[in-house]
């Protein structure tokens, strides 16, 4: 779970059901097919004697090699060189203890993350600017920051350290006798592995023990915990442990380059690698062959993004002979980034996602010329010129991804050079996700089924997003900005959690339930005529419905949305009600329409007057994260049955009108 953990309590039996909540919210279990595609490339042995020694893998000049940096580096040069001088005078960041003990006290990490990340962009800056300079104007503060951060008890995120803890109740301030080996300890790791192999003679220059000290924080915080612990939840190593998600690859990549810019023993290097194969393994079996990401595109980045740069390293670290990515798997699950973009920015976003995130566009160019994806290739080259400042990136905005800038200075004029397009298939279908995303003319609708147990979960099976023009009308409205209760047992009271806060009907007064036994059956996508459909009855605990199947069509004239609910109720107790989360307000004066403005178009829901009453509230959004994205108010809309029946067929149909 990328996501803020919090609590404030420090009662032990409080933090161990919170724990227990924690595993059972964020993961499932991996999938039947334990396909195992690393393992079966390379054992140990073939390991011994496939990975490329004492860093001959590497690709980019050192840092002695003036003319190679300048060719890498090109016209951005001055731009890179300009950003560490905007930190020579940076006064690096204390985290004081009361910083950590914050999270406890308040639920609040930021009295350690903000003075960290600050750091840690920082730090970055000076790096690349040296190696793009290299004339040693920057290596003080550069060697300011090691000492600085191999003084640090930890670099774990507090709230990790919180729960990652072993053998005693948990507590926020880090303790100096346990390694914590979480996503930012693997950031901050790999960032200074590649400090070290590139500025060990600089820095040897000034004195031997800068580069001695730091080589034994990255052997004592990484190396030896990774193999001689087997229970961090995220490895997987352990038959008990059934539980992944974008922390497997994320960590298993910082693990992996750790060890090629570090170890040289050709066994130890070996046992190590393989080792993560083993791990990654857990993560791949775990996805479904449709390559649809449950996380979302706000996690791909994290989850296949990071699959992708853990299989380019192990493939450039064996010189080519270790690789999975002829797969059509890892293809599949790079391809979803593209067709999960709707346009204008805006992206399908169930779950806890907001509907515009960052999109490492040199990344998405490489995973395609990898799987040999074109629309991949094209689409990463379409984002590169919509942001032109990507090649010195950042992971999330933490600054620490420095391998991933490397990678986009190796390629930033190969993406130049290609033509950016996007991808509009008609319609891309997940079978096993249970994920639709269909166009017709002006429109874009993504539905959902699957359970209520997923990763980041809402309860929202049978939930939709309808797009006119690549501009949102009815919506999924995402999270807002992480809390304590957010991941905490009291998680589905956050009304963005909750099913009657997307468009699913409440059935006979009741909404969906969380967990995984929630969920749709029945899903079907007929292609022919764009048709999705699906049972949303087991999504409903005690709502005594037998058959609950709704169908979205997309009328193949363009005309709009046609959506479908055909039921039969064991019960009837109260009248059944519809929600439809709305981006813009809506207009509910003439009866059996309500009215959307869309760019000056006047767009309509139509439904039967003489079946539903329509009612429209405004919400206001004071959280940042969610107003940033859709402005300072949404609205649900509101359709309410007038009479309770056992079974029936309501319709309602989404039109633009000229």
């Amino acid at each position: 779970m990328f996501a803020v953990i919090r609590n404030v309590g420090i009662n032990r039996k409080t933090v161990f059901r919170l724990l227990a909540f924690i595993l059972v919210f964020s993961f499932r279990t991996f999938a039947a097919d334990e396909r195992n595609l690393l393992q079966k490339s390379a054992d140990v042995r073939r390991l011994d004697q496939t990975l490329i020694l004492h860093q001959k893998w590497v690709t980019y000049p050192v840092y002695t090699d003036r003319a190679g940096w300048d060719k890498m580096t090109g016209s951005l040069k001055t731009s890179l060189i300009k950003k560490g001088e905007e930190n020579l005078n940076y006064t690096w960041q204390k985290i004081t203890a009361s910083g950590y003990l914050e999270f406890e006290r308040s639920g609040s990490r930021l009295g350690q993350e903000e003075p960290f990340n600050t750091n840690t962009v920082a730090f970055n800056h000076l790096v690349v600017a040296e190696l793009a300079e290299g004339k040693g104007r920057f290596m003080d503060k550069i060697i300011d920051g090691v000492w600085f951060f191999c003084e640090q008890t930890s670099w774990a995120s507090v709230n990790n350290l919180f729960v990652m803890t072993k053998n005693r109740p948990p507590r926020s301030l880090p303790n100096p006798d346990e390694a914590i080996l979480d996503l930012v300890v693997g950031d901050m790791s790999t960032l200074l592995a590649w400090t070290h192999y590139f500025l060990t003679e600089p820095m040897d220059n000034v004195n031997p023990l800068i580069s001695q000290r730091l080589r034994h924080e990255l052997q004592r915080r990484i190396l030896d915990p990774y193999m001689q612990r087997d229970d961090y939840w995220w490895q997987a190593l352990k038959p008990t442990q059934t539980f992944v998600n974008n922390w497997n690859p994320w960590c298993n990549f910082n693990v992996l380059a750790c060890y090629m810019l570090l170890e040289n023993d050709p066994q130890k290097l070996a046992q190590a690698v393989a080792r993560t194969m083993q791990s990654v393994d857990k993560f791949i079996n775990y996805n479904h062959e449709d390559g649809g990401c449950e996380e979302g595109p706000f996690y791909w980045d994290l989850a296949a993004g990071k699959l992708y740069e853990y299989l380019a390293l192990l493939h450039q670290a064996t010189g080519g002979k270790v690789s999975i990515f002829d797969q059509p798997l890892i293809k599949n699950m790079g391809e979803y980034i593209v067709n999960s973009y709707i346009g204008n920015g805006w992206v399908v976003n169930f779950a806890d996602a907001p509907a515009k995130v960052y999109k490492p566009a040199g990344m998405i160019y490489r995973y395609g010329k990898a799987v040999n994806s074109v629309p991949m290739q094209k689409f990463g080259a379409y984002l590169a010129r919509q942001s032109p400042d990507y090649v010195n990136c950042s992971c999330h905005g933490s600054g620490r991804d420095l391998t991933r800038t490397l990678e986009n200075l190796r390629t930033w004029e190969e993406v130049e050079k290609t033509p950016g397009a996007l991808s509009t298939p008609p319609y891309s279908w997940y079978p096993q996700t249970e994920l639709c995303f269909m166009r017709s003319g002006n429109y874009f609708l993504a539905a959902k089924g699957g359970h209520n147990g997923e990763s980041h979960n809402h309860n929202d099976v049978g939930s939709f997003i309808l797009f006119y023009k690549n501009k949102p009308l009815l919506i999924d409205v995402g999270v807002g900005t992480y809390t304590k209760q957010t991941f905490s047992n009291n998680r589905y009271g956050i009304w963005t959690m909750l099913s009657h806060y997307h468009s699913v009907p409440n059935i006979n007064g009741i909404s969906q339930k969380n967990g995984r036994k929630y969920r749709a059956r029945n899903v079907r996508f007929d292609s022919a005529k764009k048709t999705f459909s699906l049972d949303l009855a087991e999504a409903y605990d005690s709502a005594g419905v037998q058959q609950w199947n709704r169908s979205f069509t997309l009328q193949p004239d363009g005309v709009g949305l046609v959506l479908r609910d055909a039921f039969v109720l064991g019960e009837v107790r109260v009248n059944n009600q519809f929600h439809f989360m709305c981006a813009r307000p809506p207009d509910i004066t003439e009866k059996g329409v309500v009215a959307f403005w869309v760019d000056g178009e006047r767009l309509t829901l139509q439904y039967d007057p003489l079946l539903f009453l329509a009612e429209a509230e405004p919400i206001d959004l004071p959280d940042k994260r969610m107003s940033n994205v859709w402005g300072s108010q949404i609205y649900r809309l509101r359709l309410t049955a007038l009479k309770t029946a056992s079974k029936g067929t309501y319709s309602f149909t989404v039109t633009a009108l000229k």
